[in-house]
């Protein structure tokens, strides 16, 4: 358990002191700001015409309702964070073998699998502190806009919306982990999380999304407009991905043949 709690102080400072963690802020601010815009715009499409911040002929869709800006927010986090937790994965595994301190890592006197769990859990922490900050971020411009239908209700529903649509999303990472080690660096599971994502968005679109893994927290945050679609199936194909990931990355750890 020391071993563990010193290796994950080091996965921390070593994120903390990144520039990727504050790559990943940057873009994470944008999102919720371009938001709470899309919900000022709804409000009042008039003034936003009038002010010249739309065309005559922009058609808007939608409503602007605390109801309607959670479920936005959560389909950023499911987008988005496809990207962005695939990201700070890569980021945590990958720089190893671009900084080639891996066989610094593998001559430790400890369970490799230790070193593998203390990644995974900077990882989740990492995206989980992400997520809260587009909510906190999100909560504040919707009050600085002045939704309508803020209530207890709507707010704790509203928040189990993303914290379930934040654990689904950060599921999906651990198979990035795999490629990152799989790949030693950064291209492969960057080109794996893209190749996913642009698959979730063609597979949902012909109607078989909840079949998907990395279709499912876009279709749950409400992408489509219902997510009746889901069924215990969607959520245990994300579950058996997640949990293969993880088995795959601790096994290139334990058994490939590392140079």
């Amino acid at each position: 358990m020391g071993y563990f709690t010193a290796a994950l102080q080091a996965e921390n400072i070593k994120i903390r002191k990144s520039k990727m963690i504050w790559i990943t802020l940057a873009i994470f601010t944008l999102a919720p700001v371009m938001g709470g815009f899309f919900m000022f715009v709804l409000k009042d499409p008039e003034l936003a015409r009038t002010s010249g911040l739309l065309g005559d002929k922009a058609q808007i869709m939608g409503e602007a309702t605390w109801p309607a800006f959670f479920s936005l927010l959560a389909q950023i986090i499911a987008v988005g964070g496809l990207i962005v937790f695939g990201f700070v994965t890569s980021w945590v595994f990958g720089r190893e073998y671009a900084d080639r301190t891996i066989k610094d890592l593998l001559a430790l006197p400890a369970h490799r699998s230790i070193t593998v769990l203390a990644k995974f859990v900077a990882v989740l922490l990492t995206c989980l502190l992400l997520s809260i900050y587009v909510v906190v971020v999100g909560t504040g411009i919707g009050m600085l806009v002045g939704l309508p239908e803020w209530s207890s209700s709507t707010v704790l529903e509203g928040f189990f919306l993303l914290a379930a649509t934040t654990a689904l999303t950060v599921a999906l990472s651990t198979p990035v982990a795999f490629f990152a080690c799989y790949g030693k660096g950064f291209l492969a599971p960057l080109g794996f999380v893209v190749f996913m994502v642009v698959c979730a968005q063609l597979i949902a679109a012909i109607g078989y999304g909840a079949y998907f893994p990395w279709a499912v927290p876009a279709l749950y945050s409400g992408m489509a407009g219902i997510s009746e679609g889901l069924g215990f199936f969607s959520f245990f194909i994300v579950a058996l991905m997640a949990l293969g990931g993880f088995a795959a990355t601790v096994g290139w750890w334990l058994f490939a043949d590392q140079q």
